[in-house]
C-alpha cells in the first residue's frame, strides 16, 4: 500500500504512546507509577453528567448544527466576554471534538503548503503534526528557563518572515506551566502590530489551573485593534476534568470561522449533542469544582516542588499553571527517551521524554494523579537520580 507523503511522516502522540506502555505494564501485574497523563484523574462533576443524561433522555441524540448548539455557543461569547474580556458573537463561535480539532481546523483553513507558524519551545507536542498536515512549515523558536520559558518580542520579531502566517501562543503552558503576564503579550502584541499579515492563536485550555496568585490574561484583551486576525482555543477537558467527552471552541473572526465550520461539516459533523449541554452546564454551573480540583493540584504541586529540593541531577521552575512539572535533566548526561525508558524499566515510573516538546534535556512530569502515587513515583526517581 502507498502511503500518502504527509502520512509517512506522522507518529503517533508520544504522550499517549508512554501512557499506553505503563497500562500494559500494569496490566501484565508490573508494579508502575504513570506521572505522565494529562488528564486530570477527578471525575467529571456530576451536574454536568446529569445534564448530558438529561439531554439524551429529552431526546437531544440527533444531529445537530455543525458549529454546535447555539445555546452553548451563546455562553461561550458570554465566558469570553464576561471573563475575558473578550467579544465574540455566538456566530463567531464553533464548537469542536476537543480543543484539538479547533486548532487543526484553523491550521486547515489558513495555511497554505510554504507557510511558516511560529511555536515557542518547549511546545504541546501536536503543534507541529498538525501545522505538516495542513502543508505549513513549523518555526521553533526555543525559549529559555532563565526567562521562565517565555517568547520575548525581539525573539519573536527575529522569526517573522514574509511566509510568517501564524503564532501559535499557550498560557498556561504545557509542558512548562508558564503563564504569561500582562506585559509580555503587550510587548508580543507591538511586535505583531508591525506585521500585518501575521495572525495570533491563543492555546488557553489550562486557563482555571493556576498557582500562586497568577493570573490568567487572553492575548486579545491586551490587543483588541488586533481582533481581527486573533484566534481564541478553549476546552472543557481540564478545567472541568471532561477529557473523554471531546468537547472543545474556536472563536474568531466570522470569515475564517464560516471556513472552519464547513470544513468541520465535511469531515466529522457536529459535536455529541447531548455531550454539548454537559458543557453548557459546566458554564452555567458553580465553579467550586473548578476551585476545589486546582486545590488539590496544588497541594500535589507542594509535593512535586518540596521532593525535588533533594533530588540529585535535576532541576526546573516552579509551573505557574497546568498540573506539569518539567525537569532538566542535562547533568545526567541522558538524552530524554533513554531517561524515561530507563526510569520505567528500572524504577517502575512513567514520565514523558522532553524530546516530544521540543526539547531533548527534559523531562515532563505530570502530578494529575492521587497523592499516594505520586509520592510513590517521587521517592522512586529519587532512588533512581541517586544511582545514576
Amino acid at each position: 500500500m502507498k502511503f500518502a507523503e504527509r502520512a509517512k511522516q506522522l507518529q503517533p502522540s508520544l504522550t499517549l504512546a508512554i501512557s499506553a506502555k505503563a497500562r500494559d505494564l500494569q496490566q501484565q501485574g508490573e508494579d508502575v507509577c504513570s506521572l505522565s497523563t494529562g488528564e486530570p484523574d477527578f471525575k467529571t462533576p456530576s451536574f454536568i453528567c446529569r445534564a448530558a443524561e438529561e439531554a439524551m433522555e429529552a431526546g437531544h441524540t440527533r444531529y445537530g448544527p455543525a458549529a454546535g448548539l447555539h445555546a452553548l455557543r451563546e455562553a461561550i461569547a458570554h465566558k469570553l466576554q464576561n471573563e475575558n474580556n473578550l467579544t465574540y458573537g455566538p456566530n463567531q463561535v464553533m464548537v469542536s471534538n476537543g480543543a484539538k480539532q479547533a486548532l487543526y481546523n484553523l491550521f486547515q483553513v489558513l495555511l497554505d503548503p510554504g507557510d511558516e507558524v511560529i511555536i515557542p519551545a518547549p511546545y504541546w507536542l501536536s503543534y507541529p503534526p498538525m501545522v505538516h498536515l495542513a502543508g505549513g512549515r513549523s518555526v521553533i523558536v526555543p525559549t529559555r528557563q532563565d526567562e521562565n520559558h517565555q517568547l520575548g518580542a525581539a525573539a519573536l520579531a527575529a522569526a517573522i518572515t514574509s511566509r510568517t502566517r501564524l503564532l501559535v501562543l499557550n498560557s498556561p503552558t504545557n509542558p512548562t506551566g508558564t503563564v504569561y503576564p500582562k506585559q509580555a503579550l503587550v510587548d508580543l502584541a507591538n511586535v505583531l502590530r508591525q506585521h500585518p499579515h501575521v495572525a495570533v492563536v491563543s492555546d488557553e485550555i489550562y486557563e482555571y489551573i493556576l498557582y500562586d496568585h497568577n493570573r490568567h490574561v487572553s492575548f486579545g484583551a491586551v490587543a483588541p485593534d488586533l481582533m481581527e486576525r486573533t484566534f481564541v482555543v478553549n476546552g472543557f477537558s481540564k478545567n472541568w476534568a471532561m477529557t473523554g467527552w471531546r468537547l472543545g471552541y474556536l472563536a474568531g473572526p466570522r470569515s475564517v470561522l464560516d471556513k472552519a465550520v464547513a470544513l468541520q461539516s465535511q469531515s466529522t459533523s457536529n459535536v455529541c449533542s447531548f455531550v454539548q449541554y454537559g458543557g453548557l452546564a459546566a458554564l452555567r454551573g458553580s465553579r467550586e469544582c473548578v476551585h476545589a480540583m486546582v486545590a488539590a493540584f496544588a497541594q500535589r504541586r507542594r509535593l512535586v516542588l518540596q521532593a525535588l529540593e533533594s533530588m540529585e541531577h535535576v532541576h526546573g521552575l516552579a509551573p505557574q499553571g497546568a498540573f506539569y512539572a518539567f525537569l532538566n535533566i542535562a547533568d545526567t548526561n541522558l538524552d530524554s527517551v533513554v531517561f524515561c525508558e530507563r526510569l520505567l524499566v528500572e524504577a517502575g515510573v512513567a514520565i514523558v521524554p522532553g524530546a516530544a516538546f521540543g526539547d531533548d534535556h527534559t523531562v515532563r512530569l505530570s502530578f494529575a494523579t492521587d497523592i499516594t502515587t505520586l509520592k510513590q513515583g517521587l521517592e522512586r526517581l529519587q532512588t533512581f537520580l541517586a544511582g545514576l
